[in-house]
């Protein structure tokens, strides 16, 4: 009986000959992540534990992302706790101002995480560098604290699905619309505290940006962490990136999964997620005509260089309709600078944008674009939860930055076509 990609991964990380899904483990950590909002908790605790050096200054990142700039008086003491622990700790990996961006977009763009990394983050979406064939997955602010003190954790061994993807893509379908898809399929809690693993030959035509969209959206259908086994495309990303050894793991063609899923992805629209969970999806087309407020593009989800490039294919020459707010988010200080130098930033400035600095601000309800009372906005982002951007009585709509950027437009959720 063989192995996932996932279990390979996890065995190499302990001092065991062999595992199967559902066993406990101890397991040697490469990279710990904390931001803004997770990490004081973390430092807490580690202060509180006697702790007096982290496990290794090369293996800890800490992010200031999620309310920086500092957006009140709270938000700059926790960045101040971050800051000093970082400075007395000399943490190689820490970004604030100039050089922060959204974590995880930031962390696969400098290759601080490569494949085959065991990734523990104190932020859900850590799952995000399943993309590049690491093991990832959010923890909570106490097991980042044990993981900076020890090097190691606790994990309970997951079993996968596997989905199989074959099919062309229409246009202005990407791996948001996939993933949609999929967690509109198997529902918020169809793969808890499962691997999910993305195979196929549309897989393997996908771009790293289209991967990393489907793995950090793993965990809004509950999953323990997402990956893709790493090719040509993996190697090309991370050849200019990578300082440090890496190794490609793949899955055995006998090995055991909880399930098999097959999607035929040519029958597959952009998707919207209606609120007010990612899992109420339907295909653009039935979308209706809903009035939208704002229109966000970016996140860790998809804020990258080929979203924007997406968003402004859409938005040259136009511009957003009167009462829609439009803000653009590149996600890191690369990201916006690649921007710059395409001219992408002008052609958000003459279609009306506010254009953000990298953060994660609007996307959880923090800053930068929260929702009044009875608002709608239509978002690049990863979750629609009740109150998720704002208030309590706003709504989220999730969909691709084509759609997003078409809608912001129109006033309207809309597809590209409709322009």
């Amino acid at each position: 009986m063989g192995n996932t990609i996932t279990e390979k991964i996890l065995l190499a990380h302990t001092k065991l000959k062999k595992i199967c899904a559902g066993q406990l483990i101890n397991a040697r950590v490469d990279i710990a992540l904390g931001n803004d909002v997770t990490a004081p908790i973390a430092i807490n605790e580690f202060n509180k534990s006697g702790g007096k050096r982290v496990f290794n200054k090369n293996k800890v990142a800490l992010v200031l992302d999620h309310f920086t700039p500092n957006k009140d008086i709270n938000s700059a003491q926790q960045c101040k706790a971050v800051r000093e622990f970082a400075m007395k700790q000399k943490i190689t990996h820490f970004y604030e101002g100039g050089n922060v961006g959204v974590e995880h977009a930031l962390l696969p763009e400098l290759g601080i995480v490569l494949p085959g990394d065991l990734v523990i983050g104190a932020d859900s979406h850590t799952c995000t560098y399943g993309a590049l064939g690491a093991f990832a997955t959010g923890v909570g602010s106490t097991d980042l604290a044990a993981a900076m003190l020890t090097g190691e954790l606790w994990f309970k061994v997951p079993s996968s699905i596997k989905f199989i993807i074959s099919g062309a893509l229409k246009k202005w379908v990407s791996g948001k619309d996939l993933i949609l898809h999929i967690i509109g399929r198997i529902g918020v809690d169809g793969a808890l505290y499962k691997a999910m693993e993305f195979t196929g030959e549309t897989v393997s035509r996908l771009s790293m940006a289209d991967r990393l969209s489907m793995a950090n959206m793993a965990i809004e259908a509950g999953a323990k962490n997402g990956i893709f086994a790493p090719d040509k495309i993996t190697r090309e990303y991370i050849r200019k990136k990578a300082k440090r050894d890496y190794k490609f793991f793949y899955s055995d063609t006998d090995a055991v999964y909880s399930d098999i899923i097959e999607i035929d992805a040519a029958k597959i629209e952009p998707q919207v997620a209606f609120p007010h969970l990612p899992s109420n999806v339907k295909g653009v087309s039935k979308a209706g005509r809903v009035k939208i407020d704002q229109s966000l593009i970016g996140s860790c989800t998809n804020g990258r260089i080929e979203d924007l490039r997406i968003a402004a294919r859409i938005l040259k020459n136009r511009k957003a309709a009167t009462g829609v707010r439009l803000i653009i988010v590149p996600a890191t200080p690369g990201i916006y600078q690649a921007a710059l130098k395409e001219g992408l930033i002008e052609i958000f400035m003459k279609a009306g944008a506010i254009i953000s600095p990298p953060s994660c601000g609007a996307c959880l309800g923090g800053h930068m674009g929260i929702l009044a009372a009875g608002e709608k906005a239509i978002a690049t982002t990863n979750r629609n939860f009740v109150g998720r951007m704002g208030h309590p009585q706003s709504e989220v709509y999730l969909a691709n930055p084509a759609v997003a950027a078409a809608s912001a437009v129109l006033g309207r959720i809309a597809s590209p076509e409709e322009l």
